[in-house]
């Protein structure tokens, strides 16, 4: 496993594309061509009670792509150093996420759905679950 250094503006918005139709909107997803992955991993996560945050890692090798599929929530993105916060609202959107970046998603609204792709198969050695440890390796002290 190798550790890369990665900053919070290389967190970034993704524009997906919308297919507008009076019967109901489509929005796609095609990896290596709307995001810089090919897509190997589909997890989405739903029914979190109010107040309760999720994720709470930075992964080492894996990429991201996090969806507000249904609802909405906000992703704290930390590099070690700074802090950005993006909240997300509309399903033709996503937040790209590269590999050594902590995240915490949180403030779900009732009915909401985090739809995330992403670029590996689930690797438990892949995770930094402790922030002190992730600072070490992302090269800060302190």
């Amino acid at each position: 496993m190798q550790s890369v250094m990665a900053s919070v503006a290389e967190c970034r918005l993704v524009d997906l594309p919308k297919v507008a139709d009076a019967r109901g909107n489509l929005t796609f997803v095609e990896g290596t061509r709307h995001i810089p992955f090919e897509i190997r991993r589909v997890f989405y996560l739903y029914d979190v009670p109010g107040g309760e945050s999720r994720a709470g890692h930075a992964n080492i090798n894996l990429e991201q792509l996090i969806v507000a599929a249904s609802g909405s929530f906000d992703v704290v993105v930390d590099d070690g150093c700074k802090q950005k916060t993006f909240f997300l609202n509309r399903s033709y959107y996503g937040l790209y996420l590269p590999p050594m970046i902590w995240r915490e998603v949180e403030n779900f609204s009732s009915g909401s759905v985090c739809l995330v792709l992403a670029s590996e198969y689930y690797d438990a050695a892949d995770y930094h679950r402790d922030y002190e440890e992730f600072r070490r390796a992302s090269g800060h002290r302190g």
